[in-house]
């Protein structure tokens, strides 16, 4: 049994539907259900018995005390976080909340229990927590790649509150012992990945015929990693990381985010064509930058490859066919996720024309 935190959200839910087809070891899947957290991402797990859900927060140190007195997992993976930089500048509030206040509880609490656990078992735990590249702050264009030493400074409320909370992970692992392992990952695209993000936001804007908002010139660069590819990387260090250790997982792909729009319309273009015959190049529109927008993110994986033999199998070409593709077979989950809630912050982020 293992327990995930988070696990209804984007990458959470891609990562528990990978692990229950992997392997049946169940999963106890622990999320807020926040606005970004979806059970309809889990639609096909429902009545499958190696799937428990629990509608909590991981705040809440009595009802994850509970958890893990009866289920008694072997691990926690921690996805559970506030994740949008832009979300992060109107309210960061939340972010200081559940990525710093939050994680400190859920460490608290599995402190407890791995503390009464028998030698063997001790030893045999791993916690796990998810982390972003963002924690580096933004690099130079001709900057080497992250690596797992590189200093922090984080350059959002977002980052800043992410990389708070892998500061106390560390802490516990140097303080008390607790057998910890962290993930530092670079930007994730997919199936399930709810559209305020860069390529679901263009794929929903494009087929409704509204604009494409660009930051500034849109010559940021990300490094772009497809989600199952993620998934088989924490599977990969939650069964041989060093406790103690950091992983940078990343995809070996930089785009311009401009590029990403571009790619994207073409592949629009020639799966979904506009009835009119013009390209969705045409919906294209620059907006304001965001505050503090960093240029540059790109991950060096190559210490994951060294020590535990793990590379992503997709290319940025394969996965970004495949993303299009899902969110033309899906539809219906798009509907069902752009709620006006959604709508609202859309257009109060990039202007009344979305």
């Amino acid at each position: 049994m293992i327990l995930v935190t988070g696990g209804a959200g984007f990458i959470g839910s891609n990562f528990v539907l990978d692990w229950l087809a992997a392997a049946d070891e169940p999963v106890v899947n622990l999320d807020a259900l926040t606005y970004a957290g979806n059970l309809g991402n889990l639609t096909s797990l429902q009545g499958d018995p190696r799937h428990i859900f629990v509608h909590g927060d991981i705040g809440d140190c009595a009802l994850v005390t509970s958890l893990l007195a009866q289920h008694r997992p072997r691990a926690i993976v921690n996805f559970a976080a506030e994740s949008h930089v832009d979300r992060s500048i109107h309210g960061p509030e939340d972010f200081v909340q559940t990525n710093i206040v939050g994680t400190f509880r859920l460490l608290e609490a599995v402190r407890a229990y791995w503390g009464g656990l028998d030698v063997a078992d001790q030893a045999a735990f791993r916690f796990l927590h998810v982390s972003t590249d963002e924690v580096y702050g933004s690099l130079a264009k001709d900057d080497p790649p992250f690596s797992e030493t590189h200093r922090y400074e984080p350059n959002s409320p977002y980052s800043a509150s992410k990389a708070a909370s892998d500061h106390l992970v560390r802490a516990y692992h140097h303080t008390y012992g607790l057998p910890v392992l962290t993930t530092n990952c670079s930007n994730n695209y997919g199936p399930y990945h709810f559209p305020e993000k860069l390529i679901p936001l263009v794929i929903h804007n494009a087929l409704a015929g509204k604009p494409l908002p660009i930051y500034g010139d849109g010559q940021q660069v990300r490094d772009w990693l497809y989600v199952t590819d993620h998934c088989s990387a924490i599977r990969r260090v939650l069964a041989g990381g060093r406790p103690g250790e950091t992983y940078n997982v990343g995809g070996w792909n930089e785009k311009p985010n401009l590029d990403v729009v571009h790619t994207l319309c073409a592949i629009l273009d020639e799966l979904s064509p506009r009835t009119d015959g013009q390209p969705y190049r045409a919906q294209i529109t620059y907006v304001t930058d965001r505050p503090g927008h960093d240029r540059r993110y790109a991950i060096d994986a190559g210490k994951i490859e060294r020590e535990l033999g793990w590379k992503p199998a997709e290319t940025f070409e394969t996965g970004i066919c495949k993303t299009v593709q899902w969110y033309l077979d899906n539809q219906a989950w798009v509907g069902n996720v752009t709620s006006g809630a959604y709508r609202d912050w859309v257009g109060k982020q990039y202007g009344a024309q979305q």
